[in-house]
C-alpha cells in the first residue's frame, strides 16, 4: 500500500508511537510518505530514525513566512499544477472559502509537496490538528485518499478549548475513520460531535523486544527504588507525586524515588523536594535516552505516574510509559486519568488513585511498599498483560488490517468541503 503520514513537528522523541507505526509499516514492505507540519527542535533523535533512514522520506510542508517568498512558491506551485493537470488545488486560492488563509498564499503554497504524487491507498494524521490539515488538502484535490486520524489527547481537551468546541466540525463530516486508544477519548470525540459509528479504539503498541521482563524484589542491600519517567509539565502531577513520596520515606529508609525527564517546571520541583526535606530520597535525573531509560526501569521496583489534567484542560494520551514498565515487570500506581485505568489491571498489575490526592497516593505507596512479596505477581500479570493487549508487532499487524477494510468501505477521494471555517 501507498501510505502517507501527515504529523507535526517529527521527528520528537516523546511520540514514538507515530515511529513505531511508521518503520512497522516499512518492514511489512509497504510505501510510507511523511509530511511534516513543522521541523522538530534541534537534538537528540530516536536511532530508528537513522536506522530507516526517514529523512529520506520526509517532506516539510512549511508556508514561507513572508509574502515575497510566498509569492515565488506560489507561482512555482501554479506551473506545476498547470503541468501536471492539476487544476483542483487552484480551489485554495478561494477567499470565500479560505478566508486568511487564501489571501495570503498560505493554503496554495502547502499544496506545493503534494502536486504530481498519485493518490494514496490511505492519508493517516496523528492528532487532530493535522487531522484538519489533511482534509484542507483533500478538500482542494491537492492530496487524495481515505482519511484516518488519530486522536491523542490534548488535541480533543486543551486544543478544542483553544479553538472551540466546533473545530472539527468539518473534519468529523469529511474524515473516514477516526481512532483513540480510549474510551476515556472516545466519549469525548462523541462530544464534540464525531459520528461514532465512525469511531475505532486502536491501542498503541510496546516494542516488547526492547523491554525484557525481570522479576522485582528488594536489593541485597534492601534498597527500594521508585520511578518515573515523564517530562516535568503541569499533567504528569509531581506536585502530587513528589509530597506523596515525601510522606512515606520516614517510614522507609532505604526508599529512593527517581524522576527521569525534563521540561519547564525543573526548578519549582526542585524547591519543592528542597522545602519538604526530601533531597536525600528524591532525585530529578534530567532526560535520559532510550538506553539510559530500559536502565533505569530494569534498576527499580515501583513505576509511579501521578498525572492530572492540566490548567488548561490538557490531557494524557494512552500513558505508553505505563505498558512499558509493565512489560519490564514493574507494579504501577498511576491515577485515574484518561485512558490510565484502561491501561492496568486495577489490584492485578498495579494500583489506581484519585487525581491531585497526595494522602491517597502517600497510602497506596504505603500498601505497595509493605508488600513486597507481591511484587513478582502484581509484575507477571502486568508483563502478561501488555504482551495480550499491547505487543508492537501484533498492534502493526490490526494497523495493516485497518487500513485494508478502510480501502474497502472508503475508496479514495477528494472531498468537496473546506473544514476550516
Amino acid at each position: 500500500m501507498r501510505i502517507a503520514f501527515i504529523v507535526g513537528p517529527f521527528p520528537v522523541l516523546s511520540e514514538t508511537f507515530i515511529l513505531n507505526q511508521i518503520t512497522g509499516l516499512l518492514e511489512r514492505g509497504h510505501q510510507v510518505d511523511i509530511f511534516a507540519l513543522a521541523r522538530a527542535p534541534a537534538g537528540p533523535v530516536h536511532p530508528d530514525f537513522e536506522r530507516f533512514h526517514l529523512h529520506e522520506r520526509i517532506c516539510y510542508v512549511e508556508a514561507p513566512p513572508d509574502r515575497v517568498r510566498r509569492l515565488a512558491v506560489a507561482a512555482r506551485t501554479a506551473v506545476r499544477a498547470l503541468r501536471a493537470r492539476r487544476l483542483r488545488p487552484f480551489r485554495a486560492l478561494d477567499p470565500f472559502r479560505f478566508g486568511r488563509g487564501a489571501l495570503n498564499l498560505s493554503h496554495f503554497t502547502c499544496c506545493a509537496p503534494f502536486i504530481g504524487r498519485p493518490d494514496y491507498d490511505v492519508i493517516h494524521s496523528h492528532f487532530g490538528p493535522s487531522g484538519l490539515f489533511a482534509q484542507l488538502l483533500r478538500s482542494v484535490g491537492a492530496l487524495r485518499g481515505p482519511l484516518i486520524t488519530t486522536f491523542h489527547g490534548y488535541d480533543i481537551s486543551s486544543y478544542l478549548r483553544e479553538q472551540g468546541r466546533w473545530v472539527y466540525a468539518g473534519l468529523f463530516r469529511q474524515g473516514d475513520v477516526f481512532t483513540c486508544s480510549s474510551d476515556y477519548i472516545r466519549t469525548r470525540l462523541v462530544a464534540a460531535g464525531c459520528d461514532a459509528r465512525k469511531i475505532i479504539r486502536f491501542k498503541l503498541g510496546t516494542d516488547l523486544s526492547k523491554f525484557r521482563f525481570q522479576e522485582r524484589r528488594p536489593g541485597a542491600d534492601g534498597r527500594v527504588r521508585i520511578l518515573t519517567v515523564a517530562r516535568l509539565t503541569e499533567k504528569k502531577g509531581f506536585e502530587y507525586a513528589i509530597p506523596a513520596v515525601a510522606q512515606v520515606l520516614p517510614a522507609f529508609g532505604n526508599l529512593r524515588y527517581d524522576i527521569v525527564g525534563d521540561g519547564h517546571l525543573k526548578g519549582r520541583l526542585s524547591q519543592l523536594i528542597h522545602d519538604l526535606g526530601a533531597g536525600s530520597g528524591i532525585r530529578l535525573l534530567g532526560w535520559k535516552n532510550e538506553a539510559e531509560v530500559r536502565q533505569a526501569f530494569a534498576g527499580s521496583h515501583l513505576f509511579l505516574l501521578a498525572s492530572v489534567e492540566g490548567p488548561n484542560g490538557d490531557v494524557e494520551g494512552q500513558g505508553l510509559v505505563l505498558q512499558e514498565a509493565q512489560a519490564m515487570g514493574l507494579p504501577v500506581i498511576c491515577t485515574r486519568h484518561n485512558g490510565f485505568p484502561e491501561s492496568i489491571l486495577e489490584g492485578r498489575s498495579g494500583f489506581l488513585v484519585p487525581e491531585r490526592d497526595s494522602d491517597a497516593l502517600a497510602a497506596t505507596l504505603r500498601h505497595a511498599l509493605s508488600q513486597p512479596k507481591r511484587w513478582p505477581e502484581l509484575g507477571r500479570t502486568g508483563r502478561d498483560y501488555v504482551e495480550r493487549e499491547y505487543d508492537l508487532e501484533k498492534r502493526n499487524d490490526a494497523l495493516v488490517e485497518l487500513y485494508r477494510s478502510l480501502q474497502k468501505r472508503a475508496p479514495g477521494r477528494a472531498t468537496e468541503r473546506n473544514c476550516l471555517k
